[in-house]
This record gives structure tokens, sequence and C-alpha cells, in this order.
């Protein structure tokens, strides 16, 4: 039956869903989303502020942290009001209209960090294999132009896909898997022809993760030839040093997206309760990582916060 705002094809509200199995739990799931979010909103916040501050920090490889930061914050803020209105309100609908825009949002934010993690691996190249002209080649006016190349790749490659999905009758219900909008998950529930999103769809990840994830490796296998023609031991292990937080917070970044994929593949009769959490792992865990693996593995990052932090205590 059709509430009183629904359409034949649309309806007015979609109800988002909790993680399945977990009723009598929801208060300490409530308590852990809202740590991460804290961690995750305060740990970017922190870099991006700590990067303004210092000028010890105005280099390219900053500047490229500080575009991740700012990129992870847009992740947590896209998902956080339906996420905390389902856990910690029981507050289950979304209009029709507000989860495609919280779709968009989410999926753009997703690819631009793929993006943003390849510009960041040309940066530890050019640092490593080209270091008398890094400062030359990676210049703020093209440090500047990759970021809004990212930006538009990501906006432009994501765009149709709210009206792809609003063009779909929905006959199959209005019950969502997860407490916030994404493609597949909408797809579930639309009815019609939906062969162009996914076909769309598939075309874009191989375009965006396939293609950025390509060149990733590419640029450490450059790299790791670079390293091993170094005489000195001590200088290859200083030179691989250089990259061991971006190498971390790539795997946190792609090894989510790589389980999410091969349980899909593979593992089609899972339980609903591991593509839920699987899922909360791709979107949670690389903005709460990225700001604790280069406080850790960083040492100008963490000069800069010993610093900040004895300047308080004075």
């Amino acid at each position: 039956m059709l509430g009183l705002n629904d359409t034949p094809f649309q309806p007015a509200t979609l109800q988002l869903t909790g993680i399945p199995g977990i009723q009598t739990g929801q208060a300490w799931v409530a308590l852990i989303f809202c740590i991460l979010y804290l961690i995750s909103i305060i740990g970017n916040s922190s870099i991006l502020a700590l990067v303004v501050r210092e000028p010890a920090l105005h280099q390219p490889m900053y500047f490229f942290l500080s575009m991740l930061s700012l990129n992870d914050l847009g992740v947590s803020l896209s998902t956080l009001p339906t996420v905390l209105a389902t856990f910690c309100f029981s507050y289950r609908h979304v209009g029709f209209d507000a989860c495609l825009v919280q779709m968009f949002f989410i999926h753009t934010f997703s690819f631009m960090e793929s993006g943003i993690l390849l510009a960041m691996s040309f940066d530890r190249f050019v640092a490593i294999c080209d270091p008398l002209h890094y400062a030359t080649v990676l210049t703020n006016s093209r440090i500047l132009a990759m970021g809004l190349g990212i930006l538009t790749k990501s906006f432009t490659t994501l765009f149709p896909f709210p009206f792809l999905v609003k063009r779909l009758p929905f006959c199959k219900g209005n019950v969502l898997h997860h407490s916030y909008c994404l493609h597949p998950d909408l797809m579930t529930v639309a009815c019609g022809d939906v062969r162009v999103n996914n076909i769309y769809g598939l075309f874009v990840v191989i375009f965006t993760y396939g293609v950025d994830s390509s060149c990733i490796l590419l640029s450490y296998a450059l790299i790791l030839r670079a390293v091993l023609a170094i005489a000195a031991q001590e200088q290859r292990l200083k030179a691989l040093n250089t990259c061991m937080s971006h190498i971390c917070a790539v795997l946190a970044f792609y090894v989510p997206i790589i389980a999410v994929s091969m349980i899909h593949r593979f593992w089609k009769s899972a339980p609903a309760v591991v593509h839920v959490m699987m899922s909360n792992v791709y979107l949670f865990v690389p903005p709460m990582l990225n700001p604790i693996i280069y406080s850790v593995k960083t040492k100008e990052i963490r000069r800069g916060i010993l610093k900040v932090f004895c300047k308080s205590q004075t």
C-alpha cells in the first residue's frame, strides 16, 4: 500500500536497518560508533590544523595528507546523520531524495580517497626516485591542480548515479540493509531494468579503484627498484621507512574493499551480518586509522603534536 506522499514508483521514505541479530546490544553498538566518529573527526581535524599552523609541514607530502584528512572528514560526516539516528535515537527512516544525496556523497568521498592515495604514491615516487627535482615537480600549483583533478573526476563520474536511481521504480519494499544509503543496496529494492546502473557502476569501479590501485602498485614497483639500487642498507631502510605510513593507509583502504568484493563473489550465502559488518569496516575504519597511522609513523607529525601539547601546558 502506498503512503500519503508515495508514488507508484518511489517511496516517500526508505527504512534503514542497524546490524542484523543485534537487537539487545544497540546501546553498545551506538557507543562504538560514537567512539569511531570522535576519533575520526578529532584526529583528522587535528592533522588539518597542524598542517595549517606549522610552517615545517608546508611540504607536498603534508599537503596531500591534509587532502586525505579533509576527505576522511567528508566520509565520516556523510554517514554520521543516519548512523546516529539509527543507533542512538532508533529513528530508521530517511527521505528518498535525502537518501540519494547521502549515497552520492558517500561514494564520491570514497572514490576521492582512492585518487588521493594515488597522488600520495606519486609523491613518494618522486621523493625517492628523483629527489633533486622533488620541489620543482611538486609545486603548490601542481598539487592544487591534482587535488582539483581528483575532485572533478570523482564528482563527474558519480554525478549520474542519483539520476540513474531516480528513474527506477521501487516495488520490492523500502527496507535497506545498512544504516546509510549505498547504490548496491538501493539496487536490491529497485525493480525494472537495472542493467544500466549495474554496467555503469562496474565501469566506475574499474575506472577508479582498478586504475588507481594498478598505478599505486606500479609506483611502488618503481620505488622498490630504486631503493634496491641504493648501496647502503641504512639508506635503503630510511627510504622505505618514508613510505610506511602511506602503505598502511593504502592497506587500510583497499583490504576491506577486496574483502567485500570476495564475499559478494564467493560467499553469496554469507549471513547478512557479515555483509553489513564488512561494509561498516570499509567506511569507518580508514578515516579512524589514517590519523593514528600518520601520528605514530611520521616523525614530523609527532613532533608537531608534542609542540602543540607543550604549548598548551605552559
